[in-house]
């Protein structure tokens, strides 16, 4: 049985993409579910609200809610405090990270 490498480094950044996307501007879960399945990250909505809600648990989003123009109420996301430091952190880690890898692995 061949490992689903894709996968699994998806499964272990998807959740940071999501709080960088959410430091950008608050988004309610279809616009996020868009801009993570056109990049390749998740496969459906379906995969993304329990996502959300371990960062709701871990403290790193909250939400509101807003009338829509087309349809019902939307539950917005937005990043906390405690989301913008966990991302920071993320951040600082990430560009060492994979340059050591690509520094490991990589062909040239």
């Amino acid at each position: 049985m061949t490992a689903d490498v894709g996968a699994q480094m998806r499964k272990g950044v998807v959740e940071y993409c999501v709080l960088g996307l959410l430091a950008r501007e608050p988004m309610y879960g279809w616009q996020l579910a868009d801009a993570l399945t056109r990049a390749g990250l998740i496969a459906s909505i379906g995969t993304l609200y329990p996502l959300l809600a371990r960062l709701r648990d871990n403290g790193w989003v909250s939400t509101f809610d807003l009338p829509s123009d087309s349809g019902p109420v939307r539950k917005y996301y937005r990043l906390t405090d405690a989301g913008t430091a966990q991302l920071a952190q993320f951040r600082a880690q990430w560009a060492p990270f994979a340059r050591a890898v690509t520094g490991l692995i990589g062909e040239g």
